[in-house]
């Protein structure tokens, strides 16, 4: 797969309760593409549909309008059968908020399990659990590892069955400032080896700038781009350094005008 190109038309959600009925519209004509090896980040507002353009994406939310479709610069013209049942999406790995390891699983057998049928499972997780430094904690269990290590495990964990597209919803929230820099810095080398298609859900300006290829500024809902922006910063990104910081304030300038 090239990419991909994400058409939603319409997408409501039902209220029920006990005064009265309603629906509200969460996207509308919501159109993007993503390219093959791209980090994108998703930032915009609390509320405003980010993880669920990711449960859209991930195959878990069906009940919208639109269409997911192939997509590439050599070949834009497609048909519009949905990609769900053209292009499997059975090779793309989700990493929520919170770890949610399997508590009764060990930390090798954790990262292991989405492969645990492949003749070369052992192989792979240990790998892995080498690249995230939990060594040491193979035979743990999540309830004596620490909140960032949980994250590293599940971190791993996403990345064992090589997907072609990973989707990640703020996994590093509520973590201090020394651990999310880590783990910002394992996500990059991780993503280095094969290049997946990276889709990142953040609050964090800071945190998509030093991520992500591109950023997609979302508005409130009904949600639309605000703004598409391209990252030229050469990694690695120094979040003091004074270009990064100019373009953080450029961003949040344009940003601002086109909500108005």
């Amino acid at each position: 797969m090239n990419g991909f190109k994400i058409t939603i038309n319409k997408k409501v959600f039902s209220l029920k309760n006990e005064r009265k009925e309603g629906k509200i519209l969460i996207f509308k004509d919501l159109e993007f593409t993503i390219k093959k090896g791209e980090f994108l980040s998703l930032f915009g507002p609390s509320g405003c549909g980010k993880t669920t353009l990711l449960n859209i994406i991930s195959g878990l939310d069906k009940d919208y309008n639109g269409h997911i479709q192939p997509w590439s610069k050599t070949f834009q013209k497609v048909n519009k059968e949905d990609i769900s049942r053209k292009y499997s999406f059975s090779n793309i790995s989700y990493m929520f908020q919170n770890p949610r390891l399997f508590p009764w699983l060990s930390t090798i057998e954790n990262i292991k399990y989405p492969i645990k049928k492949q003749r070369n499972a052992d192989k792979i997780a240990n790998d892995l659990l080498k690249k995230v430094g939990l060594e040491k904690y193979k035979n743990q269990y999540p309830n004596r590892l620490s909140g960032g290590m949980q994250r590293r495990v599940a971190m791993a964990r996403a990345f064992a069955p090589n997907p072609n597209i990973l989707l990640l919803d703020e996994p590093f929230i509520s973590l201090d400032k020394k651990i999310s820099n880590s783990l910002r810095k394992l996500l990059l080398q991780l993503w280095k080896r094969n290049k997946p298609i990276i889709i990142f859900v953040t609050h964090d300006l800071d945190e998509a700038i030093e991520l992500a290829d591109r950023i997609l500024f979302l508005s409130n809902i009904p949600s639309t781009i605000l703004l598409d922006y391209a990252i030229n910063l050469k990694r690695p990104r120094n979040q003091d350094n004074k270009n990064f910081i100019s373009l953080k304030r450029l961003l949040s300038s344009a940003t601002k005008s086109k909500k108005k």
